[in-house]
């Protein structure tokens, strides 16, 4: 193992001595749900929709992003573990699980090089003195040295953006709005093309639902499930609310959905400053969940026990240079059609835990030594047909929120597949010893949030 960072549990169970305030956590979950993305997508709806239309968009969405996390994130909770690793015992075997981390590490990768270039961009007009390429590599490197120390110094960085891009984006908005009536705003029609109801909630659940599938990466870190609740419901309800409310009025002000040229060139530098700490908050999660979804696919297919953060500075490097030659980009689209394999994960895994519950005792005897499974599932093939086929509805079928439809579908699919007697796993694969080496104690919290 490389002596760089903290490994921060990758491949083991959190234990309880490393845990943290549900306030610690919930600052990162607001800060994800709070990014520059918020920004736009609440600006996309107030072009489309009026102020109350919007509003119940984002209601649904929320909710509908609420349930996913919560469900999810109990899990992680309870068995401490992240994402992919946990799928190997909630019905995708070891081989399955390798396939989920790789989808998690691609994915994630992808839009942590797309971000840095958006911010590169940012510093060019902020600070100028190196060119976009320049920036991109800086911003993702600086990135990438605040995630090779796992949680601790995410949340010290998260207490630090997350009230500041609060006071900015106020600022901004202030600055604009300043000479606008708000119960007029409130009470205008949309000013472009319409969206229905169904297509703003769409656009709402959508944008953040492989943040909500992998919940458990973050709430492997809290100290009960009532402590995920709590974060959950605090942190996307304002986030949707504060940032996405703040879109829309501003789309409405303006008469556009082009709302960063608008607050940055209309507040200058404090315009700029937004952009970059809005991406700085959810970029360091997209390094984090993809260094960790890689991990466990090179320990499942290579039986290697890889240092997570020697993977995450890899990761970060490569992902930088990437955005610096400004590749990623054009994979954007590939991007968005590997999202809709995410919300058929999150129906299979809740299926499987709390309903078929296959693999559930095994979870249960290991749990109080604090160790994982001795053994999983090589392959649940079952599971394989129903996630792509749950994915592929999500894909084709336009009608509703298409990644309800699959995270539904799967979860009805997996249940029923579990009550005939489908959900077997095929071969035994002895887990590898995947306790590691302790991570440091936590990072020492504020008072304030003890």
């Amino acid at each position: 193992m490389v002596a760089v960072g903290t490994d921060d549990f990758a491949l083991a169970r959190v234990p309880r001595e490393a845990r943290y305030s549900w306030p610690s956590v919930a600052v990162q979950r607001f800060g994800q749900v709070s990014a520059l993305s918020q920004f736009l997508l609440g600006s996309a709806l107030g072009f489309g929709m009026g102020f109350w239309e919007a509003f119940w968009a984002l209601t649904l969405g929320a909710v509908i992003l609420e349930i996913v996390a919560i469900f999810v994130g109990i899990m992680g909770c309870r068995e401490g573990m992240q994402t992919s690793l946990l799928t190997r015992w909630t019905g995708f075997g070891h081989g399955g699980s390798s396939l989920v981390g790789l989808a998690i590490g691609i994915s994630l990768i992808g839009w942590f090089g797309i971000q840095s270039a958006v911010s590169a961009a940012g510093l060019v007009s902020l600070v100028g003195g190196l060119p976009v390429w320049g920036w991109s590599l800086v911003f993702g490197l600086a990135v990438t040295m605040v995630v090779l120390w796992g949680f601790g110094s995410m949340q010290w960085v998260a207490y630090i953006t997350v009230p500041a891009f609060l006071v900015l984006v106020g600022w901004s908005i202030v600055s604009t709005l300043v000479d606008h009536d708000l119960g007029t705003l409130i009470a205008s029609p949309a000013p472009g093309p319409q969206l229905s109801l169904m297509e703003g909630t769409t656009l709402v659940a959508g944008g953040f639902i492989v943040g909500a599938v992998i919940t458990p990466d973050m709430t492997r870190f809290n100290r009960s499930s009532a402590d995920v609740v709590k974060q959950t419901v605090v942190g996307i309800t304002l986030g949707e609310y504060v940032i996405g409310l703040s879109g829309v009025l501003l789309a409405h002000a303006v008469q556009s959905a082009d709302i960063i040229t608008i607050v940055t060139s209309s507040v200058g530098w404090i315009g700029t400053l937004v952009i970059i700490l809005g991406t700085l908050k959810i970029n360091d999660w997209n390094l984090y969940s993809s260094g960790l979804g890689i991990v466990n696919f090179v320990g499942t297919v290579f039986g290697k026990r890889v240092n997570r953060a020697a993977v995450t500075l890899a990761v970060g490097v490569v992902g930088s240079v990437l955005a610096a030659g400004g590749i990623l980009e054009r994979f954007t689209d590939f991007l968005i059609l590997l999202g809709v394999a995410f919300p058929p994960i999150a129906g299979i895994m809740v299926a499987e835990y709390f309903v078929v519950r296959r693999w559930r005792n095994v979870l249960d005897a290991t749990r109080e030594r604090g160790a994982v499974p001795d053994e999983a599932p090589t392959w649940v093939p079952a599971t394989l047909v129903i996630w792509l086929a749950s994915a592929l509805i999500g894909h084709f079928v336009t009608w509703g929120l298409p990644s309800v439809n699959s995270l539904v579908v799967a979860f009805a699919l997996y249940v029923v597949a579990g009550k005939i007697g489908l959900i077997r796993g095929v071969g035994i694969t002895r887990t590898q010893d995947l306790q590691q080496q302790p991570s440091p104690a936590p990072v020492a919290e504020p008072t304030a949030t003890s």
